[in-house]
């Protein structure tokens, strides 16, 4: 009886360490859509690497590009560079796991007159953003995430100005806090383990 129980013990612990999720190194590509912003309706794509804290922890750090066009009128352009924090609220995983995420990125806008492209104007600056995801754990390597999180810039935006039957860029005065909602499709590929078993 005694062998049989540690040989259960044993078995255990593998499966135990075997389902940890503790250090893994993922990679994968994302398309980004953005909406409900002043700037309008926008499709971007990137990329982003994942790297597994503890089973409940994960970190996402990515970087994409974004391309609105407003009203036919200007070419908004952004850039983010940023990282979020996953939580899992249910300990296993399972085919479907949603989480909770929040993070910071830096953010750059380009802004141009369709009409005129020597009309350009262009800001840097930082943002913050929190939201809810699903993984669909389509094999224990791959999974397809989708992730609608709200962005908010911390820095004043870029606005379009009518003058003389013509179109300026001015950037906005006062410190209102304005974003966009963010819908990402990501395909994620686990590469391994950095630690851990």
């Amino acid at each position: 009886m005694k062998y049989f129980i540690a040989a259960f013990l044993t078995a255990a612990t593998f499966c135990a360490h075997a389902q940890s999720q503790q250090g893994m190194f993922s990679l994968g590509g994302r398309t980004t859509y953005s909406l409900f912003s002043d700037d309008g309706t926008g499709l971007g794509s990137g990329g982003q690497f994942r790297l597994r804290l503890t089973d409940r922890v994960n970190t996402d750090w990515f970087a994409d590009y974004i391309v609105i066009n407003q009203d036919n009128i200007a070419r908004s352009e952004y850039w983010h560079i940023g990282w979020s924090v996953l939580f899992y609220p249910m300990k296993e995983i399972k085919l479907v796991q949603p989480y909770f995420l929040a993070g910071h990125c830096f953010d750059y806008n380009k802004k141009t007159i369709l009409a005129d492209p020597t009309i350009s104007k262009q800001r840097w600056g930082s943002a913050v953003q929190a939201g809810l995801g699903t993984h669909f754990n389509l094999t224990e390597k791959f999974d397809v995430s989708l992730t609608v999180q709200y962005m908010i810039h911390l820095t004043k935006e870029l606005d379009l100005e009518e003058q003389n039957n013509s179109y300026v860029i001015t950037e906005k005065q006062g410190t209102a806090i304005e974003g966009h909602l963010l819908s990402t499709l990501s395909l994620n590929y686990k590469i391994g383990k950095l630690w851990g078993k």
